[in-house]
């Protein structure tokens, strides 16, 4: 750290505390940090579930929309660019400026309140999706539909996704 900073740092010596010397598996962690720990992984595994599905998914999402033609009438090449093309306009449109908006108001609203509204809207705009899913499919609809899709990206980076990131940091 004295090499990255350019500054001496000198080395505090303190008296060992024996109540401050335990295991990570041990009783002590477990009632000091426990809850704590339950939580972020809790949180961390579902938003895996609903963020990783979402982008495992997006192929039948986008040919359901009809933002790109079925499998079947397109080369494999040209299935990958179609594809490609439509996951970087979510990206670019959606994942990026959530990214950004949690850079901008993390240390104003804070980190706790930003995985909550994440979390929150993420669930709305999901089950907003789902319900009424013949509907959004649509032609009529489906700007609506590709809308609130984005908008679940946007607060997955504007909440939980970038907490995941910023945290262990």
């Amino acid at each position: 750290m004295s090499k990255v900073l350019q500054v001496d740092i000198e080395v505090e010596e303190r008296a060992e505390d024996p109540k401050l010397n335990y295991g990570l598996f041990s009783k002590e962690f477990l009632r000091r940090h426990g809850l704590h720990l339950l939580g972020t992984t809790s949180t961390w595994f579902l938003l895996d579930i609903a963020f990783y599905s979402q982008n495992l998914f997006q192929k039948d999402i986008f040919s359901a929309i009809g933002w790109i033609p079925k499998a079947a009438t397109m080369n494999a090449i040209h299935e990958v660019f179609k594809i490609a093309k439509a996951q970087t306009l979510i990206a670019l449109c959606s994942t990026v400026p959530g990214y950004w908006f949690t850079v901008a108001f993390i240390d104003i609203i804070g980190r706790f309140a930003i995985q909550l509204m994440g979390f929150f809207f993420m669930t709305v705009f999901m089950f907003a999706i789902a319900f009424p899913y013949n509907h959004w499919i649509l032609p009529d609809n489906r700007i609506g539909f590709v809308i609130m899709y984005s908008l679940t990206f946007f607060f997955a980076n504007f909440g939980p996704n970038a907490n995941t990131f910023i945290g262990p940091s």
